[in-house]
């Protein structure tokens, strides 16, 4: 309530006093302030059904001013439909005599005649001595609600149900929120992930991922996902992965201008398929390789010539260098039992030293080559199979006295040695070597190596049948 100047109070103040405060004015200020400001729609009634507030959020809604809607008994007419004032009202007001909110849902009428769906929550407004005065009502339209709630709910299914990695990374590329998933795919705990360097997490691969990070919180999101290859630090080891990924930049809803948040990146781990894919498109190029070798050879006048020329397609994406030795008796070899009576003499070979070059044919006669026992190209001719060597994770000084000691390049880290046989009859050995830097020789690295010796041997075979000078 406000006061009132009687007659005759500016001669009793006087003229420089001023006017007194009206009694509990700065309380409702304050509170229509507070109200205006909330995002929900909010109204008051007393507990004889009239209404007493109404923030601007209901006149939004509704399009009722306060002026229009403050003071009148019920909703009935104006508000609601007269059919159902009598069961809105019912519902409403029966907060007062229950605990805590009551939930409703029910259509007001706006003031061009629309209807509106909205969901209220009511409770009781307490007088002073503790005694129910009253209702308040915080409304909202349903749809929205609803669309609030379908937001929650999915952010809540990507953090737990997702069948893919969802990661919240902060301003300072960390992360803040990571899902089952994704915890599994960085092989670590969800909360020992959190606030730590993506460096402590990958061996490789960082760099392009902050760097896509970086790129989002500046530009925004990228038009298409992008595939990033990383290794994951893990107690058994580092795994190499290739996620597929997907960023969105994150700003808060609240501010008036984004406000930068972090990033949403959403990878899903598509490894299998690109090794397959990989692996059929290596077997393609290895299968031409194979198919222009044939046909370069067949244009050498010299089946030792074409040897090489087989060699060398080969090596393309497959190897450093090469080497291939022939047995230096092979009727004697044919009869020996074990591959320590077998000498084997070097006729090709690339060359060593990082030079390049194709690989050169070094006579059929020869002294032998000195390997020692045990030596792989030794193993291969006695097992008529191919053996494989690594000199595994050593130091450089160590690597290099490995391969000197087997008679290579001193930059060889890994070999495979495969058997060379024609007509039932054991020729010699082909080997393939790879440097550092270089990963170890597969089993499909076998097979190929197998197939590129099958045609060298028959070029060998058909040298020997025509002899020298044929």
């Amino acid at each position: 309530m406000s006061a009132s100047r009687r007659k005759g109070t500016t001669d009793e103040l006087g003229p420089d006093e001023p006017e007194p405060a009206r009694e509990g004015s700065d309380g409702s200020d304050l509170l229509a302030a507070l109200l205006d400001g909330m995002d929900a729609a909010l109204c008051a009634l007393d507990a004889d059904g009239v209404v007493t507030h109404w923030n601007r959020e209901a006149e939004r809604i509704l399009g009722w001013t306060a002026a229009e809607a403050v003071g009148r008994r019920g909703f009935a007419g104006w508000a609601v439909r007269s059919a159902d004032a009598e069961e809105v009202e019912a519902r409403l007001m029966s907060a007062m005599d229950a605990p805590g909110r009551q939930v409703n849902e029910f259509a007001l009428l706006t003031k061009d005649g629309g209807r509106v769906l909205v969901r209220t929550q009511s409770a009781a407004v307490r007088g002073p001595d503790g005694k129910p005065a009253g209702v308040y009502c915080a409304f909202s339209e349903v749809h929205a609600q609803i669309d609030l709630e379908r937001s929650i709910a999915l952010s809540e299914a990507l953090l737990e149900d997702a069948s893919w990695g969802v990661v919240l990374v902060d301003a300072d590329l960390r992360p803040a929120v990571v899902n089952a998933h994704a915890a599994r795919a960085l092989g670590a705990g969800r909360t020992s992930v959190l606030g730590r360097p993506l460096g402590d997490l990958l061996a490789q691969g960082v760099e392009e991922l902050e760097s896509a990070l970086t790129h989002v919180l500046a530009e925004g999101a990228p038009p298409a996902p992008a595939e990033l290859w990383v290794s994951v630090r893990t107690p058994e080891g580092e795994r190499r992965r290739c996620w597929r990924s997907g960023f969105v930049r994150l700003a808060s809803p609240l501010a008036e201008e984004p406000v930068p948040l972090g990033v949403g990146w959403m990878f899903q781990d598509v490894t299998d398929a690109r090794q397959g894919e990989q692996e059929a498109s290596l077997l393609r190029f290895r299968a031409q390789q194979l198919h222009r070798a044939a046909r370069a050879a067949a244009e050498c006048e010299d089946p030792a010539e074409a040897a090489t020329v087989h060699l060398d397609f080969a090596l393309a994406g497959f190897a450093d260098h090469a080497l291939i030795d022939r047995v230096a008796d092979p009727a004697a070899s044919a009869e020996a039992e074990g591959a320590a009576r077998a000498r084997l003499v070097r006729i090709a070979a690339t060359p060593s030293g990082g030079a390049p070059g194709p690989s050169r044919l070094a006579g059929q006669a020869g002294l032998p080559v000195r390997y020692g026992e045990g030596h792989p190209a030794l193993q291969s001719v006695e097992r008529s199979g191919t053996v494989r060597a690594s000199a595994g994770s050593v130091g450089a000084e160590r690597a290099r006295a490995w391969a000197v000691s087997r008679q290579w390049p001193a930059d060889t880290v890994h070999a495979l040695c495969t058997v060379l046989r024609s007509r039932g009859r054991t020729l010699g050995a082909v080997t393939f070597l790879r440097g550092a830097g270089r990963t170890a020789f597969e089993r499909a690295d076998t097979m190929y190596a197998e197939d590129v010796a099958a045609h060298i041997a028959t070029a060998l075979d058909l040298s020997a049948l025509l002899g020298p000078g044929d």
